[in-house]
Protein backbone atom coordinates (compact mmCIF):
# COMPACT_ATOMS: atom_id res chain seq x y z
CA UNK A 1 0.00 0.00 0.00
CA UNK A 2 1.39 3.21 -0.50
CA UNK A 3 0.04 6.35 1.35
CA UNK A 4 -0.58 10.53 0.58
CA UNK A 5 -0.10 13.49 3.10
CA UNK A 6 -2.30 16.17 2.49
CA UNK A 7 0.25 19.12 2.93
CA UNK A 8 -0.89 22.24 0.29
CA UNK A 9 -3.11 24.12 2.86
CA UNK A 10 -2.28 28.09 3.60
CA UNK A 11 -2.83 27.52 7.08
CA UNK A 12 -4.77 30.84 7.53
CA UNK A 13 -6.11 30.20 10.49
CA UNK A 14 -2.39 29.45 12.26
CA UNK A 15 -1.10 33.08 10.73
CA UNK A 16 1.25 34.55 11.75
CA UNK A 17 3.53 31.35 12.16
CA UNK A 18 1.98 29.83 8.72
CA UNK A 19 3.58 32.97 6.91
CA UNK A 20 7.07 31.84 7.09
CA UNK A 21 6.27 28.12 7.78
CA UNK A 22 4.39 25.73 5.85
CA UNK A 23 1.64 24.39 8.74
CA UNK A 24 3.08 20.92 8.04
CA UNK A 25 6.09 21.44 9.12
CA UNK A 26 5.18 23.56 12.74
CA UNK A 27 6.96 21.93 15.44
CA UNK A 28 4.94 19.65 17.97
CA UNK A 29 7.15 17.56 20.80
CA UNK A 30 10.52 18.48 19.52
CA UNK A 31 9.62 17.90 15.87
CA UNK A 32 7.55 18.69 12.43
CA UNK A 33 3.69 17.66 12.30
CA UNK A 34 4.10 16.33 9.22
CA UNK A 35 7.11 13.99 11.18
CA UNK A 36 4.64 11.86 13.70
CA UNK A 37 2.99 10.71 10.20
CA UNK A 38 6.36 9.77 8.66
CA UNK A 39 7.24 7.65 11.52
CA UNK A 40 3.90 6.12 12.23
CA UNK A 41 3.61 5.31 8.58
CA UNK A 42 7.83 3.37 8.10
CA UNK A 43 6.98 1.69 11.56
CA UNK A 44 3.76 0.08 10.03
CA UNK A 45 5.52 -0.81 6.68
CA UNK A 46 3.81 1.93 4.39
CA UNK A 47 7.30 3.37 2.99
CA UNK A 48 5.95 4.91 -0.64
CA UNK A 49 4.13 7.93 0.23
CA UNK A 50 3.69 11.27 -1.69
CA UNK A 51 2.94 14.56 -0.17
CA UNK A 52 1.39 17.40 -2.14
CA UNK A 53 2.06 20.80 -1.37
CA UNK A 54 1.35 24.39 -2.88
CA UNK A 55 1.93 27.24 0.07
CA UNK A 56 6.51 27.53 0.66
CA UNK A 57 6.32 24.16 -0.31
CA UNK A 58 10.01 23.93 -1.62
CA UNK A 59 10.32 24.47 2.39
CA UNK A 60 8.62 20.89 2.87
CA UNK A 61 11.09 19.53 0.24
CA UNK A 62 14.00 21.10 1.65
CA UNK A 63 13.26 19.89 5.20
CA UNK A 64 11.82 16.50 4.49
CA UNK A 65 14.21 15.36 1.35
CA UNK A 66 13.90 11.72 0.06
CA UNK A 67 12.53 10.61 3.11
CA UNK A 68 15.38 8.92 4.09
CA UNK A 69 16.05 10.22 7.26
CA UNK A 70 12.49 8.78 8.19
CA UNK A 71 12.53 5.35 7.08
CA UNK A 72 10.57 5.86 3.87
CA UNK A 73 10.82 6.77 0.17
CA UNK A 74 9.00 10.26 -0.98
CA UNK A 75 8.04 11.71 -3.81
CA UNK A 76 6.36 15.60 -4.30
CA UNK A 77 3.70 16.84 -6.26
CA UNK A 78 3.31 20.80 -6.40
CA UNK A 79 0.45 22.47 -6.89
CA UNK A 80 -0.30 25.90 -7.98
CA UNK A 81 -3.09 26.80 -7.58
CA UNK A 82 -3.73 24.39 -4.57
CA UNK A 83 -6.33 21.84 -5.24
CA UNK A 84 -8.24 21.26 -2.79
CA UNK A 85 -8.33 17.40 -1.07
CA UNK A 86 -10.18 15.62 -3.95
CA UNK A 87 -8.31 17.50 -6.78
CA UNK A 88 -4.78 16.86 -4.98
CA UNK A 89 -5.61 13.26 -5.21
CA UNK A 90 -6.68 13.03 -8.67
CA UNK A 91 -3.81 14.42 -9.48
CA UNK A 92 -1.85 12.41 -7.79
CA UNK A 93 -3.59 9.08 -8.69
CA UNK A 94 -0.87 7.81 -11.22
CA UNK A 95 1.44 7.12 -7.90
CA UNK A 96 -0.81 4.63 -6.39
CA UNK A 97 -0.96 2.13 -9.17
CA UNK A 98 -4.83 1.80 -9.08
CA UNK A 99 -4.63 -0.17 -5.73
CA UNK A 100 -6.46 1.39 -2.63
CA UNK A 101 -4.59 4.03 -1.06
CA UNK A 102 -4.17 6.08 2.61
CA UNK A 103 -4.36 9.77 2.98
CA UNK A 104 -3.54 11.60 5.99
CA UNK A 105 -4.03 15.06 6.85
CA UNK A 106 -0.96 16.85 7.18
CA UNK A 107 -1.99 19.33 9.73
CA UNK A 108 -3.34 16.57 12.47
CA UNK A 109 -1.61 14.82 15.27
CA UNK A 110 -3.16 11.13 15.82
CA UNK A 111 -1.96 7.67 17.38
CA UNK A 112 -3.78 5.68 14.63
CA UNK A 113 -2.02 2.93 13.64
CA UNK A 114 -1.52 3.01 9.86
CA UNK A 115 -0.32 -0.57 10.36
CA UNK A 116 -4.46 -1.43 10.33
CA UNK A 117 -5.13 -0.14 6.60
CA UNK A 118 -2.50 -3.06 5.77
CA UNK A 119 -4.81 -5.85 7.85
CA UNK A 120 -8.19 -3.60 7.02
CA UNK A 121 -7.81 -3.75 2.76
CA UNK A 122 -6.59 -7.25 2.68
CA UNK A 123 -10.78 -7.82 3.97
CA UNK A 124 -11.63 -4.92 1.97
CA UNK A 125 -15.38 -5.75 -0.07
CA UNK A 126 -14.77 -4.98 -3.60
CA UNK A 127 -17.69 -2.55 -3.39
CA UNK A 128 -16.57 -0.01 -1.12
CA UNK A 129 -14.84 3.32 -2.35
CA UNK A 130 -14.13 4.81 1.26
CA UNK A 131 -12.81 3.90 4.58
CA UNK A 132 -13.08 6.46 7.30
CA UNK A 133 -11.38 7.06 10.23
CA UNK A 134 -13.57 8.96 12.76
CA UNK A 135 -13.18 10.40 16.10
CA UNK A 136 -15.40 11.53 18.97
CA UNK A 137 -16.56 15.30 18.45
CA UNK A 138 -14.01 17.93 19.75
CA UNK A 139 -14.96 20.78 21.81
CA UNK A 140 -14.54 23.50 18.75
CA UNK A 141 -16.68 21.03 16.37
CA UNK A 142 -19.75 19.62 18.38
CA UNK A 143 -21.83 18.68 15.70
CA UNK A 144 -19.71 16.40 13.94
CA UNK A 145 -19.22 15.29 10.00
CA UNK A 146 -21.19 11.46 9.40
CA UNK A 147 -22.48 8.88 11.22
CA UNK A 148 -21.05 5.40 11.93
CA UNK A 149 -23.35 3.10 11.66
CA UNK A 150 -23.68 -0.58 13.59
CA UNK A 151 -22.65 -2.22 10.18
CA UNK A 152 -19.81 -0.06 9.72
CA UNK A 153 -21.29 2.20 6.97
CA UNK A 154 -20.73 5.82 7.03
CA UNK A 155 -23.73 7.81 6.33
CA UNK A 156 -24.13 11.73 6.41
CA UNK A 157 -25.82 13.25 9.25
CA UNK A 158 -29.29 13.61 9.09
CA UNK A 159 -30.02 16.76 11.21
CA UNK A 160 -28.44 18.88 14.29
CA UNK A 161 -30.21 16.19 16.68
CA UNK A 162 -28.37 12.86 14.86
CA UNK A 163 -25.67 11.39 16.75
CA UNK A 164 -22.48 11.78 14.06
CA UNK A 165 -18.21 11.41 14.58
CA UNK A 166 -16.29 13.82 13.18
CA UNK A 167 -13.59 12.55 10.32
CA UNK A 168 -10.56 12.55 11.58
CA UNK A 169 -8.46 13.30 8.25
CA UNK A 170 -7.71 9.72 7.67
CA UNK A 171 -9.02 7.65 5.32
CA UNK A 172 -8.53 4.86 2.68
CA UNK A 173 -9.88 5.09 -0.45
CA UNK A 174 -10.20 3.16 -3.85
CA UNK A 175 -9.09 5.14 -6.69
CA UNK A 176 -12.54 4.91 -8.34
CA UNK A 177 -14.00 7.05 -6.14
CA UNK A 178 -12.15 10.13 -7.80
CA UNK A 179 -12.60 8.86 -11.46
CA UNK A 180 -14.41 11.43 -12.18
CA UNK A 181 -12.25 14.31 -11.04
CA UNK A 182 -10.21 16.53 -13.07
CA UNK A 183 -6.96 16.59 -11.87
CA UNK A 184 -6.00 19.98 -12.47
CA UNK A 185 -9.12 21.93 -11.04
CA UNK A 186 -9.96 22.72 -7.09
CA UNK A 187 -12.43 19.94 -6.05
CA UNK A 188 -13.49 19.21 -2.12
CA UNK A 189 -13.16 15.80 -0.96
CA UNK A 190 -16.95 15.96 1.14
CA UNK A 191 -19.22 15.78 -1.99
CA UNK A 192 -17.64 13.06 -3.12
CA UNK A 193 -18.03 11.00 0.05
CA UNK A 194 -21.56 11.91 0.30
CA UNK A 195 -22.68 10.91 -3.44
CA UNK A 196 -20.47 7.65 -2.40
CA UNK A 197 -22.80 7.10 0.77
CA UNK A 198 -25.74 7.14 -1.20
CA UNK A 199 -24.48 4.22 -2.82
CA UNK A 200 -23.32 2.37 0.49
CA UNK A 201 -20.18 2.76 -0.75
CA UNK A 202 -17.98 4.22 2.13
CA UNK A 203 -17.49 2.39 5.40
CA UNK A 204 -15.81 3.65 8.76
CA UNK A 205 -13.92 2.75 12.40
CA UNK A 206 -13.78 5.07 15.05
CA UNK A 207 -10.90 5.75 16.56
CA UNK A 208 -10.83 6.22 20.55
CA UNK A 209 -7.48 7.32 20.92
CA UNK A 210 -5.80 10.84 20.56
CA UNK A 211 -6.23 12.91 17.88
CA UNK A 212 -6.19 16.79 17.41
CA UNK A 213 -7.02 18.97 14.24
CA UNK A 214 -4.00 21.39 14.86
CA UNK A 215 -6.12 24.37 13.62
CA UNK A 216 -5.08 26.97 15.62
CA UNK A 217 -1.71 28.46 17.22
CA UNK A 218 -3.52 27.48 21.04
CA UNK A 219 -3.87 24.06 19.87
CA UNK A 220 -0.49 23.76 18.57
CA UNK A 221 0.67 25.08 21.78
CA UNK A 222 -1.29 22.64 23.81
CA UNK A 223 -0.37 19.97 21.88
CA UNK A 224 3.58 20.50 21.74
CA UNK A 225 3.20 21.04 26.12
CA UNK A 226 1.80 17.73 25.98
CA UNK A 227 3.98 15.96 24.01
CA UNK A 228 6.86 17.36 25.42
CA UNK A 229 5.75 16.75 28.65
CA UNK A 230 5.38 12.75 27.95
CA UNK A 231 8.89 12.94 26.37
CA UNK A 232 10.46 14.42 29.45
CA UNK A 233 8.30 11.61 31.81
CA UNK A 234 9.59 8.93 29.68
CA UNK A 235 13.12 10.41 30.20
CA UNK A 236 12.50 10.16 33.95
CA UNK A 237 11.53 6.64 34.17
Amino acid sequence: MRAMILAAGRGERMRPLTDTCPKPLLPAGGKPLIAWHLERLARSGITDILINHAWLGERIEAALGDGRAYGVRLRYSAESPALETAGGIARALPFFQDRPFLVMNGDVWCDWNPARALRFVAAWPPDRLAHLVLVDNPDHHPEGDFTLRADGLVTPRQDAASPALTFAGIGIYRPALFAATDPDQPAPLAPLLRQAMTARAVDGERHAGEWVDVGTPARLAALDAGLTDREDASRDV
